[in-house]
Order: C-alpha cells, then sequence, then structure tokens
C-alpha cells in the first residue's frame, strides 16, 4: 500500500514565534489545572479522533499510557458509548468533549451539560472545557498546517 504523500504547509513555531508562545502558556496553563492527567489525555485523544489530528494523537497516546491510561481504553476510545470500560465521569467528560468539538452540529445540548454537572463542580467544568478549547486549538493549528508525526517501528517502547 502507498504512503500518503502529505506535506507540511508551514512551520506555525517559526512563522509567528509570539502567538505559539501564547499557545504554549496556554498549554502550560492546562496541564496545571485539577483535572487529572488521565483524564485530560482521554479528552485529549478523543477530540484528536474526531478531528482527525495524526500529529496530536500520536503524541498523546504514550502520554496517557504514561498517565495510566489502561491500553483497552485507548483501543475502544472512538466507541467509548458502547464501552464498559469508562466510568461515569469519563463519560460525563467525553460527552461534553464531543459536544463542544462539534459544536456546529450539537449547540452544547443541555443533557451533555447535566451530565458534566452531575460529575465536575463548577470550576472542574471551567477547566476541563479549558482543556477540550486547547485541544482544539491545537488541532486546527497541527491539521490546518499538516504537521507530520514521526513515524515509529514495532517496539520502539512508544
Amino acid at each position: 500500500m502507498e504512503k500518503p504523500t502529505m506535506t507540511a504547509r508551514l512551520d506555525y513555531f517559526k512563522a509567528a514565534p509570539a502567538a505559539m508562545k501564547a499557545m504554549l502558556a496556554l498549554e502550560t496553563a492546562s496541564r496545571q489545572l485539577a483535572i487529572p492527567a488521565a483524564l485530560r489525555q482521554l479528552v485529549k485523544m478523543r477530540v484528536s479522533q474526531i478531528n482527525g489530528c495524526a500529529y496530536c494523537l500520536d503524541m498523546h497516546a504514550p502520554e496517557a499510557r504514561e498517565a495510566g491510561v489502561p491500553q483497552q481504553k485507548l483501543d475502544v476510545l472512538a466507541a467509548w458509548r458502547e464501552s464498559p470500560a469508562f466510568d461515569a465521569r469519563e463519560r460525563a467528560a467525553l460527552g461534553w468533549a464531543e459536544a463542544l468539538t462539534r459544536l456546529e452540529a450539537t449547540g452544547a445540548p443541555q443533557r451533555d451539560y447535566d451530565a458534566l454537572a452531575a460529575q465536575f463542580g463548577e470550576a472542574e467544568r471551567v477547566e476541563l472545557t479549558l482543556v477540550i478549547n486547547t485541544i482544539n486549538a491545537w488541532n486546527r493549528f497541527a491539521v490546518g498546517f499538516r504537521s507530520q508525526h514521526p513515524e515509529r517501528t514495532l517496539g520502539d517502547g512508544s
């Protein structure tokens, strides 16, 4: 099978360092929130799946495993609604992540917000929303400018 021949469009860090410094500051802030690392990584993976961001999926899968996300959850994440592997808190976070990522189609429905509110306090809801917005922004940089992830070989530890 022939490999895709997608080429990076530009290096956005080099082209606009001040803008990317702001993005990095946002990312750093989002990693210091009370939302547990494993949940942040699940959300980042699901949003990146929806947005088709191979670069971010490649980056966040090892980070998710390092944060303690079991491989089974990563394997079935795209079908989380049908899987018993996710608890109520994860389901609420993933539902909210999908609703905000597909905002034009969902309008952030009340049922998703109610599920979120049942599992997360007010500050956590805001923090989770920041995590969702941040990964959506990264996805738009990476997909829009065609960022390329490194090719890995089986057994390289990643």
